[in-house]
Formats: structure tokens, sequence, C-alpha cells
């Protein structure tokens, strides 16, 4: 008797799949197709499947709606045809659901709850060592990270010498005993020595990798998945475009049904000179045709930006490190693309020798209150010289630096707003001040919430007025020390007094 298996209730937002078994001649990656077809009174959806190796072929399914769903599962995979139904019972409490762009410059759950994001990259963390995939993902679970990015692809880089434990393909890799840190750039974008089949997976690597987005999903903490990157010996980077397409279905395939899976085309897009803008936008729609969830989706550069105000991008990912100036071209950018701005990469705290990744942490919290009260976000990372070369951004494991506690302090902030994010307004050239982003707050004079934020100037006081009627309650906050002291409650010209130190901030909400 074949195999068939399903789940007979499915929590919504969660997977349904069905596991059905099939032939395992050939190649059955190329040579079979397996598809599914979902249908409620609300929703109705088609979804790739895919080999799972051992002639065992799945199809998931992330339900919308609380309600019975019927099922066909067909393809060249069997002879047979496969049926059924299954219930979708309430989101428990922690699942809202995918994040969706919200309010034009934000985001929200597709419940409604809003998303901050304060993100970290960690780019190939999931193709360490079990113990320090371990320490990772406890070092999560401890902290305000709710996103993190990471590569699909193995990483070849400084500090990222050593093979991963495993590879997305059948083959042979290159001796990895000729590479030092003297000769890494020589091997990028290189494939001699390599022996891949690009059309046969290792079904072993992909399962590792979405235990490592289930493990992530159940910490609440967003997959940012990086699908190619230049940083590469093997030859991932030059494969043709029916290789990139096979892959990219394959992945979208497995990985789409996951609710907390936000797509990124590219790390440094514009490091991969073998791929053309036309290339790009190819890749494009391969995603957004094949992924029947609309994740979010993104493209990341180094230096030249991707053309942002492209539809099937859902925001915008952006690396930028000038020095001081990082975070204030992100109120230009919102109005430019009129889309979510995340600061992906603005210099990561550490020591190494390379400028993006030693500067402080409190230069690091500086700009990320900076992207905030400018109505955008920021990301983090972390790059401390190690004996044995484990480095956060790259591999995860412990962190080490001062930064990261003060970013649970700021979605602590975050969390307290009214509304659904933050908008600048106009302020005095040595400070960022935003209020509610929301239709009523832009009609109306006088705002019901403001944020100031004084970066590296020491004001000892400042003034405000807004008109003679309302009230306010005011409160210093201490960035960096994490400490909100209340001032009271004031009206019509008021003065709030400050301790002269750098990295402070004022709060003042309206209370009638």
């Amino acid at each position: 008797m074949s195999t068939f298996s399903y789940l007979k209730q499915v929590e919504q937002w969660d997977i349904q799949e069905i596991i059905v078994e099939g032939y395992s001649d050939g190649n059955p990656f190329t040579d079979y197709q397996i598809r599914g077809s979902f249908k409620s009174e609300h929703q109705s959806v088609n979804v790739d499947g895919f080999y799972d190796g051992d002639g065992v072929y799945k199809v998931r399914f992330m339900p919308s709606f609380t309600e019975e769903y019927r099922f066909q599962v067909t393809g060249s995979f069997s002879d047979e045809s496969y049926s059924g139904t299954f219930v979708v019972a309430p989101a428990k409490e922690g699942n809202h659901g995918p994040v969706r762009v919200a309010n034009t410059y934000h985001f929200a759950y597709e419940d409604g709850a809003p998303y901050y994001p304060i993100g970290t990259t960690c780019y190939v963390w999931e193709l360490q060592s079990d113990e320090l995939i371990k320490k990772t993902l406890e070092t999560l679970k401890n902290s305000a990270f709710n996103k993190i990015r990471f590569c699909v692809f193995p990483k070849h880089y400084d500090y990222n010498l050593r093979e991963p434990r495993s590879y997305p393909y059948v083959g042979i890799p290159c001796d990895s005993s000729v590479l030092t840190k003297e000769n890494f750039f020589k091997y990028i974008g290189k494939p001699e020595g390599n022996d891949w089949d690009y059309k046969r997976f290792n079904v072993e690597y992909f399962q590792h990798i979405e235990n490592c987005i289930r493990e992530l999903r159940n910490l609440s903490i967003e997959a940012d998945l990086i699908l190619f990157h230049p940083y590469d010996r093997w030859g991932f980077s030059l494969m043709d475009r029916e290789c990139d397409t096979l892959y990219l279905k394959y992945v979208i395939a497995r990985f789409g049904a996951y609710r907390n899976v936000w797509w990124s085309l590219a790390n440094e897009y514009d490091l991969m000179p073998q791929k053309s803008i036309n290339d790009w936008e190819y890749i494009a729609k391969v995603i957004y045709t094949a992924d029947p969830y609309n994740h979010l989706r993104s493209i990341h550069n180094c230096m030249p930006f991707y053309d942002h105000s492209r539809p099937w991008i859902t925001h915008c990912s952006i690396q930028r490190q000038d020095i001081y100036k990082t975070a204030e071209y992100v109120t230009e950018w919102r109005e430019r693309y009129k889309k979510p701005i995340v600061l992906d990469e603005i210099a990561y705290e550490g020591n190494i020798q390379h400028g993006w990744g030693n500067i402080s942490g409190k230069e690091l919290v500086r700009r990320f209150w900076e992207a905030t009260c400018r109505g955008g976000y920021a990301g983090h990372g972390e790059t401390f010289m190690n004996p044995n070369d484990i480095l956060w951004w790259s591999h995860g494991g412990e962190l080490h630096g001062e930064s990261s506690e003060r970013f649970q302090f700021l979605y602590k902030i975050l969390c307290e707003t009214p509304g659904m994010g933050l908008r600048p307004i106009k302020a005095s050239w040595d400070e960022v001040a935003a209020t509610v982003e929301d239709k009523s707050s832009e009609a109306n004079p006088v705002q019901n919430y403001y944020l100031y934020y004084y970066s590296f100037m020491r004001p000892s006081f400042r003034e405000f007025y807004y008109d003679d009627e309302s009230e306010f309650e005011a409160e210093v906050i201490d960035t960096w020390d994490m400490t909100i002291e209340k001032k009271g409650t004031f009206k019509g010209k008021f003065r709030i007094e400050l301790p002269g130190k750098e990295y402070m901030a004022i709060r003042i909400r309206k209370v009638k």
C-alpha cells in the first residue's frame, strides 16, 4: 500500500503537509511533478510540491481561514491522485500569521498586530555545528531580535573559509585546503574543482534548513532568507537560468508554507556581474509567481541601490554605512519609494579590520534610534575578533557587544507607540523627531504623541509649545542607560530639563 498521510486538523497559518509515495527512478527533481489544490469557502490555492528523497513527495500548504478545506494532489509523480479534507483551528497564542506591509511604511502581522522589526544578520548560522546552532537559538531566545537574515547557500568570505556542514547539491566540492585569508578573494565565484549536479538537490541539506526555520518560527522570529549572494567558491552563484529556476521553485515549495519566511533575492546583488537587471527581474517573477502567500520580498545592495520602486519589491532592504549620516536619508527614501525602509546593514558592532565591522555599540544604537525616529527600521550585526573566527555576523553563537540589550529597550518604546509606526516631523537641526503614522495625525496640527532624539548632542534643556489648551505628559529617556524619568504634566509653553548627556530622548504624550 502506498504512503499517504496528512493532518486532520491544522492551526491557522500553520502547515498542512501531505506525504505521498511516488516514482524514484531517473531524476525525480526534474522528471516528475506534483501539485496540490486547496479550497475552502474563502480561499483557493494551488501549490507545487517537491521530492524529499527515498521515493517520498510532499505538498505543503498554509491555511489562512478557520474553516474546512478540501484538497487534491495530482501529478506525474504517481499513477494515483490523492484527496481529502481537514479542519483549520484558530491560531494559538503567539501565532499572528505572516508579516505584511501596513500603513505604507510599516509592518503588521496578518491578524493586525503591529510588527516592529529588530533584525540581526547571521549569514550562515544554520550551516554550523549542532552545538553552535543550539547556542545561537538560545541567544536569540533571550534577545530582542525578531528577524534574522541568513543565506540558503554556503558563504565564502573573510572569517568564513571552512567548509559548511553539508552542501545543497549532490556532487564533490573543491579542495578547501588551498584557502587562506590572503587568497580567498581569488576563489569568489570560481567553481574550479567543484563537481555538482545542479539538478539533484541534497535533501538533507534543505531538511536541515527548514528545521532551523521552524525553530525560528517557534521563537516568533522572521527568517529573512537570502537566496543568492556573491561570496561563493562552489559555483552556486554561477548557475544558469534553468538551474536558478529549479532551485527557486524547490526552495519555495519547501519553505513557502512557513509563515515566518521572507524572500531576499540577493545580498549585495551588485557584486554579481554575471546577473543582469533582466536576470533579477526574471528571478523576481519566478518568486512572486510560485509563492501563493505573497511573502515579503526585497533585494539588498552593496553600493548602488536596486530600483526599489519596482512593484514586486515590498520593502527596501538597504546597505548604507556613511559615517554619522547612515540614517539621515530614511526620510528621503520613504518619500521616494513609498515603502517600508529597513536599513539591514548599517555597519556592525565589533573590532575587525574592515570599516563596516568596527563601530561601537553606542554608535550602532544611535543609528537604530535615528532610523526609528525618521520612520524606518535598522538591522544589527556583530563582528568581534575571535580566536576561532566565530563571529556572530556569520556564524551566530554568543553576543559579546553592548548594543543588543539596548534594542530590547527600544522595542519596548516602539510597542508603547499608539497606532502603527512612526513618521518623521520637522525638528531643530540638532534633533530628530517623530509622531504617529496615521492620516488623522497628518491633518491635525497638534498630535497625541511625540518622540525627540538628540543623538550625540547634549542639550541641557528643551522648550516646547503646541497650543494653550492641551495637556501633555513628558518623559526623559536615556537610550543608553535604558531609563525613563517622568517629568510631569504640562500645558502651554513648557521646559524640560535634560542631563546634558549624549543619546537622550524626550517622549511627550497628550493627556487631554
